[in-house]
């Protein structure tokens, strides 16, 4: 995953960038990077995964004077790059996933475009990108094409000499909002980054829309898009609790998506409990319809840890998620729980760190309830999951069938015997009392949007005709 944050202040903008960007901490946890532009470009990226975004940029930020800047945090790809090119000289930052990379870069290399710049061995998506815009006819139209050659999904951030190009994936997966403050201009991925640092939210940039912005204020200089698919589990897990979407709260779609759990569920526990920290919404919304306490069964040691899904290797995420959570005995012992979170991917932290120290602290039942259905194909527009081999229900399937596809379309009707057995297996896995997994239409129904307009691949394979059954 990564986030994208810009700032156009006349009274200098790396500060008020430095915090913008770390105000997305929660999106991305490897490497952090700002391009300021004054009288020069001044550039710095940090590896962050053992320091905070603010921590590592504190003292780079009395040293890059300018009043326009891009701010980027990045699980993948070193950024913002700046590119030299027959539009002048320029940073890129991106966010997204370009599922065709290798291809694209293969067609540019047979033409002799010379890259430098190395991601994991591989090449850089954001250079690809810049190679790729190069070929249109301006700035704007080399974003245009990128959205047309890509598979995938890229929102893209451009700073030069005019000011800061900011452009939503054609598809409207990702979102990147405009915010003021005074004469200050923001624009940043989560609308967190613009109201706590006092900017009022004026415009989310529509599918495909490129804005520009700089000193005399935005416009857009790219229409956007009649179609959208956002990604629906910005809500459900992605987003900061306190952000909104397309004018929709996170945590009141959360809380919904609990409600929704408790009025299907038949079982009668003590006390609903959250994992903390996105489970907490969907648990609160969970004990208000069933009619139950909500207590806090589990709290995290310290948010330093951050999230357990977002470090490369099984090894750190384990030791993520052995040290980040701590039961309550008090709360736990001798109690019948209902256990919400936002979804479960892999199952071994869940099954082997998080439930465990539920029962070691005496709980006497744990009803695990998922606020959104089984994931069962990896994103193909960021970088939640990466691989079938890491989703549960997929080995779930392969134990049940013998492979990894099996009788897939009877496993995605949440009304088979198929998808029965496969919870179930999931539920002896992880050792609980019982397991429910939310329903697609009622997570739909819990944000508000049209199914038209959400993006459920995760969930379904489908995704803007598209069909996987990889």
């Amino acid at each position: 995953m990564s986030e994208l944050c810009g700032v156009v202040s006349r009274n200098g903008c790396a500060e008020t960038l430095m915090f913008g960007t770390d105000y997305h901490s929660h999106l991305g946890s490897q490497l952090g990077g700002m391009a300021v532009l004054g009288d020069r470009f001044e550039k710095k990226i940090h590896d962050i995964t053992q320091g905070s975004f603010k921590f590592r940029f504190r003292k780079d930020i009395e040293e890059m004077h300018g009043s326009m800047g891009i701010g980027v945090m990045s699980d993948s790809d070193a950024q913002p790059l700046l590119i030299r090119s027959r539009f002048g000289l320029y940073a890129l930052g991106m966010t997204g996933l370009i599922e065709n990379k290798d291809a694209l870069a293969g067609d540019l290399l047979a033409n002799g475009t010379v890259f430098t710049e190395s991601s994991e061995g591989g090449i850089n998506a954001v250079e690809l990108l810049a190679r790729l815009i190069d070929r249109g006819s301006d700035l704007v139209d080399g974003v245009a094409s990128v959205f047309d050659a890509i598979e995938g999904a890229a929102s893209i951030l451009i700073l030069d000499q005019d000011g800061i190009l900011a452009a939503r994936d054609r598809l409207g997966r990702t979102p990147l909002i405009v915010g003021e403050r005074g004469d200050d201009l923001m624009v940043a991925s989560e609308t967190i980054a613009l109201i706590s640092l006092g900017f009022k939210p004026v415009k989310e940039l529509g599918p495909g829309e490129v804005v520009r912005i700089s000193h005399d204020g935005y416009r857009t200089v790219r229409a956007p898009g009649a179609a959208m698919k956002i990604c629906a589990f910005l809500w459900v897990y992605t987003g900061y609790p306190a952000a909104s979407y397309e004018g929709i709260g996170v945590e009141g779609v959360r809380e919904r998506c609990g409600a929704a759990l408790a009025r299907r569920d038949t079982i009668r526990a003590d006390l609903a409990a959250g994992v903390p920290d996105s489970g907490t919404g969907h648990g609160i919304g969970y004990a208000a319809a069933a009619g139950i306490p909500f207590r806090r069964a589990l709290v995290k040691y310290t948010p330093g840890y951050g999230r357990s899904y977002m470090p490369a290797s099984q090894t750190a995420r384990d030791h993520v998620a052995r040290m980040k959570l701590i039961a309550v005995p008090e709360v736990v012992a001798g109690q019948s729980i209902v256990l919400c979170e936002d979804s479960i991917v892999r199952g071994t932290q869940l099954a082997n760190h998080t439930i465990q120290k539920l029962w070691t602290s005496g709980a006497r039942e744990i009803h695990m309830r998922a606020a959104c259905p089984p994931l069962m194909f990896p994103c193909r527009y960021g970088f939640s999951t990466r691989a079938l081999e890491e989703l549960v229900a997929r080995r779930a399937i392969r134990s049940l069938e013998g492979d990894m596809a099996g009788n897939l379309d009877r496993y995605l009707d949440e009304d088979s015997p198929e998808h029965a057995r496969m919870v179930e297996w999931i539920r002896e896995m992880l050792k609980v009392t019982t397991l429910r997994y939310q329903r697609l239409d009622d997570v739909i129904s819990a944000i508000g949007l049209p199914a038209d307009r959400l993006c459920t691949y995760c969930w379904t394979g489908r995704a803007c005709g598209y069909r996987d059954n990889a």
